[in-house]
């Protein structure tokens, strides 16, 4: 299978178990505006892309990525997290009067559970 990795998906489920946990601790820290606190949850080689902002790449790119895109204080209320191996898939919404939309996050761990990226995708309804 082209781009399958198998290495890469048999990751130590401890690992991934830490992943999630630092996945739940991102969305907190973004919430209470800790970006100190965030950023140590990165790994040095994050990778952010998000249909809001430009592409970001790198801890100190990203904290500054969310440090403009944060705002007023909202809260990311989670649905759903789905994990396996390096991968874990959130569903969700963010709320900030008058903002109340639906999001999915897709984040890659390193191989000590750091996020080593995310993809966000926002629910739009079709034209």
């Amino acid at each position: 299978m082209a781009g399958y990795d198998a290495r890469r998906s048999s990751r130590i489920p401890a690992v991934t178990s830490v992943g999630v946990d630092h996945v739940r601790l991102s969305y907190d820290y973004l919430d209470a505006g800790n970006l100190d606190a965030y950023g140590s949850l990165l790994d040095d080689n994050v990778q952010v892309r998000r249909p809001d902002a430009a592409q970001s790449q790198g801890r100190v790119q990203v904290q500054r990525l969310h440090a403009e895109v944060t705002g007023p204080p909202g809260r990311h209320l989670l649905e759903r997290i789905i994990a396996e191996g390096d991968s874990i898939v959130v569903t969700g919404r963010f709320v900030r009067p008058p903002v109340d939309v639906e999001f999915v996050d897709v984040f890659t761990l390193s191989d000590f559970g750091l996020l080593l990226g995310y993809r966000r995708y926002y629910y739009v309804a079709p034209n």
